[in-house]
């Protein structure tokens, strides 16, 4: 029987994203801070709709505002690693990357009762030291990378990828990688914003059209897969806006209709791990 799950997922960055760019100015903080307006609209949809979620929340924005946090836990919804502060992995030293992981965890653990099982790395960068430190913490997924789009797959260690020679390809993890894409993300269609180098990321697109695209995406996962896993990322502060949240609410009723299995991100993973095997030695 076919079957075809969907991850509904939030990035809770709040205040967290802003200072981590080195951006302090009131206005700058408060876009961050719209995030606690956004994030009670999207708890009070998907609770309507009975759906569960997985929200990957920084350490900063569960010590900052952890009255924006517990209902979500108290809601049912995963809560997911997503950093201490949202510093890049590859930006950090060994130590300064543990020091995120461990103390991410403390907290995630402090608010949910339980360690987190999933890790988003911040701007979905991973160092070369990521995987081995959610590997030796007990992490069972991880969801930073792109090798597919409706497949999970056992990420890789090792792999090397020099300018003049054939690339090579290390040995797979236990992680179950949950593959992530920016084309499902809010943030680029949606999120005026000057990035680093001075590019600028013109957001602001018309909503019907992202959805257009992100439903299309979901149908032709049904038309060509038996099984497969899709994942959307969302960010409180970029689609709790009004007319962003009529977006998510089009994509979800789409999706429901269309017999989307919802999913939280563990829950998923669990499933693809049996689907697609034990790691290849």
């Amino acid at each position: 029987m076919a079957r075809h799950v969907v991850c509904l997922t939030y990035d809770f960055d709040a205040l967290s994203l802003p200072i981590a760019k080195g951006q302090v100015s009131p206005t700058a903080l408060s876009r961050g801070e719209f995030g606690l307006i956004g994030v009670e609209r999207i708890h009070l949809m998907l609770a309507d709709r009975h759906i569960p979620a997985t929200f990957f929340v920084p350490g900063h924005t569960i010590e900052s505002f952890p009255g924006a946090v517990a209902p979500l836990v108290e809601a049912g919804h995963e809560i997911a690693h997503h950093g201490w502060t949202h510093r890049r992995p590859n930006d950090l030293s060994l130590e300064d990357e543990t020091e995120e992981l461990l103390r991410g965890i403390a907290a995630v653990e402090k608010i949910a009762g339980r360690r987190p099982v999933g890790y988003r790395s911040p701007s979905w960068d991973l160092s070369p030291h990521t995987l081995p430190l959610l590997i030796e913490h007990g992490f069972e997924y991880d969801s930073s990378m792109m090798g597919h789009d409706y497949r999970p797959y056992r990420p890789r260690l090792g792999d090397t990828a020099p300018l003049l020679a054939p690339a090579s390809f290390g040995r797979e993890t236990p992680l179950v990688e949950m593959p992530v894409s920016w084309s499902l993300d809010d943030y680029p269609h949606f999120e005026w914003s000057v990035m680093s180098g001075g590019a600028l990321n013109p957001g602001l697109a018309h909503w019907r059209s992202v959805v257009d695209n992100w439903i299309a995406d979901f149908d032709y996962m049904r038309e060509t897969t038996d099984w497969g896993v899709i994942t959307y990322t969302f960010h409180p502060f970029v689609s709790g806006r009004g007319h962003r949240m009529k977006a998510m609410a089009a994509l979800i009723d789409h999706l429901t209709g269309a017999g989307a299995v919802f999913l939280t991100m563990a829950d998923a993973a669990r499933e693809a791990a049996e689907v697609i095997g034990p790691p290849r030695p």
